[in-house]
């Protein structure tokens, strides 16, 4: 993966550890969850698990430590049948998808390297828990008999939930806030008119209205560290600057694939042709939606956004 690592927490509960998140479900996880559990952790039982959201890395070993250690699975509803949904969804891809995809520009031969490569979100998740405790965004959790507030996110994913120790100020911050990059924010085939980056923009304000500046910031990639509102400033700062350049480049219609230049600083190679296509169709779509670009259908099927 581009990231190649995930910060998981391990949380003092009642003699054992609550966990929060687990990185993928791959052998070398395995391995350092064994090291962890036998050193750091002093081999003292994991209490329960908990996700702050349905991306592989975050859930990929939740199955594996549950049933290991016979403890509960705790996620928002909609990331835990999400996570359901995507692990069982193994194909054969749907047509639909690759419509979606030849709508945002791709190639044939790239809509077929799609298709063979699809499931693989579950080749990357052990077999998930068949029941969960429900977390809810204003709830409050008890570990280790300390009040851990469930703080919801939006954009990155369905039902994103964050937790937060107010009586010393220790703030996880799964995916909605990271300290050197943006999380991904992208529209996918399966809901191809959604706006997640409204929603994104919209949590980071409220995030900013609901919590502290001076909170200790444990993110899920990247260092922990301090000065949050600065943070999320900077990163609607960094999305409406990508949107502005976006708008310029729509002075001629674009397709999807066509704007990765301006949103991106890097080249898009095949392996992140998937991110990419979906980051772009989410900062096309917000700007649909705010009335400064419009979208366009061809005789092909193709979209093109130019600005109004």
């Amino acid at each position: 993966m581009a990231l190649n690592h995930i910060n998981v927490w391990a949380l003092r509960d009642a003699g054992g550890w609550a966990i929060v998140d687990t990185g993928l479900g791959v052998p070398d996880s395995k391995a350092a969850w064994d090291a962890l559990l036998a050193g750091p952790l002093g081999g003292r039982p994991v209490t329960r698990v908990i996700c702050t959201h349905m991306h592989p890395d975050h859930v990929g070993l939740a199955g594996w430590l549950c049933d290991r250690f016979e403890v509960p699975l705790l996620m928002s509803r909609l990331e835990y049948v999400t996570m359901r949904m995507l692990v069982a969804d193994t194909g054969p891809a749907p047509e639909a998808g690759a419509r979606f995809y030849r709508a945002c520009g791709w190639s044939e031969a790239q809509i077929n390297h799609w298709r063979s490569r699809f499931g693989l979100f579950g080749r990357a998740v052990s077999e998930p828990p068949a029941s969960y405790v429900r977390l809810i965004a204003g709830d409050t959790l008890k570990i280790d008999g300390r009040d851990w507030r469930l703080v919801g996110g939006d954009g990155h994913s369905p039902e994103h939930i964050c937790l937060l120790r107010e009586e010393d100020g220790v703030f996880i911050s799964g995916d909605q806030v990271l300290p050197k990059i943006s999380s991904n924010v992208s529209v996918w085939p399966t809901e191809p008119d959604a706006d997640p980056l409204a929603d994104w923009m919209a949590s980071l304000r409220r995030l900013r209205r609901e919590l502290s500046d001076d909170l200790l910031v444990l993110p899920s990639h990247g260092e922990p560290f301090f000065g949050l509102h600065s943070r999320l400033e900077a990163l609607e700062r960094g999305h409406e600057t990508s949107l502005t350049r976006l708008c310029r480049r729509l002075k001629e219609p674009q397709r999807a694939i066509d704007v990765f230049a301006t949103l991106f600083g890097r080249p898009i190679d095949d392996g992140l042709l998937g991110m990419a296509t979906g980051e772009s169709v989410a900062h096309l779509t917000y700007l649909v939606g705010q009335g400064r670009a419009i979208r366009e259908t061809d005789a092909e099927g193709v979209w093109r956004w130019r600005a109004v």
